[in-house]
């Protein structure tokens, strides 16, 4: 291991040990899309951590069970409810079953994604376009409609898990910087909108996460480049000023102030938690 990327760990390490939850989401319910490994495991048990009760959406029935056991280790609700988040009658049983079990809903995180294929956008097929906006874009759209009223009644949030891809010009991202764009400014559109109803909507936009996907994905880009795992991390890590990558955790930890009253005159806004890579 690299000195570098040992000094990161190293960092992270410190970060954990220091870091102590405190019960900023108790009595909320909070509804996560998009569970999965990495950042949306993260989401769920740092969300659990600080108190929430949650409602389990993604398509993998056995996925949210794992999840909803972590949760309930922390003493807190789960509500597993299977989903397609592109499907209107999925969407409307998912609202009718969160409302039923809970009565109330505080937050929708929206962190569901697609990526398209990674090439010039000229070279993406239109349809495999349009399907991946059907997730990254519609769905949010179409679930924070549906949980509106419930959000109004709780003078609760809405939360965009975006990306620091809108920063980036690569022809290999275009198509998912596509519909990350439209989904800051559907969120921007919504907080004007859903604001005079006491909702907030504001959005979250990760770099680079350190966690299984991208290390898995930076054994990739080594083996291709002829590289370690911990030049491509160095490479990285390299522009931002902290000089190292952020963890699933304190991406989850960032995001979820939003859902908690600290943020409660926050919205319309897209944070970054990059660890200083992209600013003025």
């Amino acid at each position: 291991m690299s000195s570098n990327l040992g000094l990161a760990a190293a960092h992270d390490t410190s970060i954990e040990e220091r870091y102590t939850p405190v019960p900023l989401l108790e009595g909320k319910v909070i509804v996560l899309s998009g569970v999965g490994p990495g950042l949306g495991r993260s989401l769920g048990e740092e969300a659990a951590k600080l108190g929430a009760d949650l409602v389990l959406v993604s398509r993998t029935a056995s996925r949210l069970e794992k999840m909803a056991e972590v949760v309930r280790s922390y003493g807190r609700r789960a509500l597993v409810v299977p989903t397609d988040v592109t499907d209107e009658a999925s969407r409307a049983e998912l609202v009718e079953k969160a409302l039923e079990e809970f009565g109330k809903v505080d937050c929708l995180l929206n962190n569901a994604f697609s990526i398209p294929p990674m090439d010039p956008i000229t070279q993406i097929k239109v349809e495999d376009l349009a399907r991946v906006n059907e997730t990254n874009v519609f769905a949010p759209l179409r679930l924070s409609a549906l949980f509106a009223d419930a959000l109004s009644a709780a003078k609760g949030s809405v939360i965009m898990l975006n990306s620091c891809v809108s920063f980036s010009s690569q022809p290999e991202y275009a198509g998912y910087k596509l519909s990350k764009g439209a989904l800051e400014h559907l969120a921007s559109s919504l907080a004007t909108e859903l604001g005079p109803r006491g909702i907030r909507v504001n959005s979250v936009a990760p770099s680079y996460i350190y966690e299984d996907v991208n290390r898995g994905y930076f054994d990739y880009l080594a083996a291709v480049e002829n590289k370690t795992h911990e030049d491509v991390y160095r490479e990285k890590a390299e522009p931002t000023d902290l000089k190292r990558l952020a963890s699933s955790e304190e991406v989850a930890r960032a995001t979820l102030f939003l859902a908690s009253d600290l943020a409660s005159a926050v919205t319309g806004q897209m944070l970054t938690v990059d660890c200083g890579e992209f600013h003025d």
